[in-house]
Formats: C-alpha cells, sequence, structure tokens
C-alpha cells in the first residue's frame, strides 16, 4: 500500500464536500450541514428535534430553580415537590450531557475515518 501525499489528500476531500454540496442544493436543501434548512410541513429535522429537548431541560431547570426560590422564601412548605422538581432537571441534564457526549464522540469518528 503506497502513502497519499497530503497535497492530494486535500484534493480528494475537495472534492468530495463539493460534490456533498451538488447533491444537497440538487435535493434543496441550501446549507451545508442542513440544520439551518427549513423542514416540510409535518416534518422535524434533527436541529429542530435537539433544540426542542434542550428548551424542555431548560424549562424544567428554570421550574426548579422557582420553586426552590419559593421554598426559601417561605412562601411554599412543600419540600417533596420542590426536591422532586430538581431531581426532574438534574436527570435532564444529565441525559442532555450524555446525548452531547455521545454526539461529540460520534463526530470524532467520523472525522477519523480514512478517506
Amino acid at each position: 500500500m503506497t502513502a497519499i501525499e497530503p497535497g492530494r489528500l486535500l484534493q480528494m476531500r475537495s472534492a468530495i464536500l463539493n460534490q456533498n454540496q451538488a447533491l444537497q442544493r440538487a435535493a434543496g436543501h441550501d446549507g451545508v450541514g442542513g440544520a439551518g434548512a427549513a423542514a416540510a410541513p409535518g416534518e422535524s429535522s434533527f436541529g429542530k428535534t435537539l433544540m426542542d429537548a434542550v428548551s424542555a431541560v431548560n424549562d424544567q431547570q428554570s421550574k426548579a430553580s422557582a420553586l426552590s426560590e419559593s421554598y426559601e422564601r417561605g412562601d411554599t412548605s412543600d419540600i417533596v415537590q420542590v426536591m422532586v422538581e430538581r431531581q426532574k432537571a438534574s436527570l435532564g441534564f444529565e441525559a442532555t450531557l450524555q446525548v452531547r457526549n455521545k454526539l461529540l464522540s460520534a463526530y470524532r469518528d467520523i472525522m477519523n475515518m480514512p478517506v
């Protein structure tokens, strides 16, 4: 097996990226990666689904913070509800971190694939 010259490797990479962009334009997508592409009605994109999930986690954390502050001020005395909401927020955040870690790992694996 012969070694590939770095210049030739960059040319091959550039050709692949150009072909990918041409295919995306032909398919009706505007940008590279498709994250900014508009989804058809009734169809959801990966980016929108991910943003919705992060938004839900953020809402849960805001709710837990508001309940904690309310308990600290003495407005509510239901410590069980406060702890349950804080635990829900914590679990949501941990799940989000795990998804992020898996996505980064998949990205690294794809970037390290030989061409």
